[in-house]
């Protein structure tokens, strides 16, 4: 059977036909991923705007980790007087955020309790561990060689925390250190009578 012209006209509109649909669905995919690449963009803004926000907080918990560290510290430094004062240490002088540089080294006091011959150096924390404390055992070691003002004086180490994690305060007890720590409304040294601080 022969082809006629209605046949091509009739196949050339079917092709025509076709090729809109298929246009039609390209401009239709073209549509649907721009608004994926729009939404894309949005969600990137989000998250910076999130990681942004993030940021500022941690900047703010960090300010106010550092603030909170020295109201403890003004908490515990003018009660080592009475404290200390108490164990038969009689204090001469309290100083707060003692620094000393050695080298390329530096070493931080947070309180330095001073009478003749004896001096107690305190480390101070809002929540007191176990690692807290021996990290406050490598400072002590290291005392003498920053401080060669105390060297034939008897170095003691305190350890201070408005909360103790657990076995945090028997583990520096064993160490030979003071533990303190808020009782009430005041600060107490919660070592009892019979120990005996080792001296560095």
């Amino acid at each position: 059977m022969a082809t006629t012209y209605e046949d091509i006209l009739t196949l050339f509109r079917e092709t025509d036909r076709k090729f809109q649909e298929t246009d039609r669905k390209f401009q239709e995919t073209d549509r649907k991923f721009q608004e994926l690449m729009d939404a894309q963009k949005e969600t990137d803004r989000k998250f910076q705007e999130t990681d942004r926000k993030f940021q500022e907080t941690s900047k703010l918990v960090s300010n106010l980790g550092g603030q909170w560290g020295l109201f403890v510290e003004n908490q515990v430094a003018p009660a080592c007087e009475r404290v200390f004062g108490e164990r038969g240490i009689p204090v001469q002088m309290v100083s707060q955020r003692v620094k000393k540089r050695r080298g390329g080294d530096t070493l931080e006091i947070d309180v330095l309790v001073v009478n003749a011959g004896h001096v107690v150096v305190v480390e101070v924390k809002s929540s007191l561990s176990v690692e807290d404390v021996r990290e406050f055992l490598d400072d002590l070691r290291r005392f003498r060689d920053f401080f060669p003002e105390y060297a034939d004086w008897q170095v003691h180490g305190a350890v201070a925390g408005m909360r103790i994690e657990d076995g945090a305060d028997r583990y520096a007890y064993r160490q030979g250190l003071f533990v303190l720590a808020p009782t009430g409304d005041t600060i107490k040294i919660l070592n009892d009578p019979r120990f005996q601080p080792k001296t560095w």
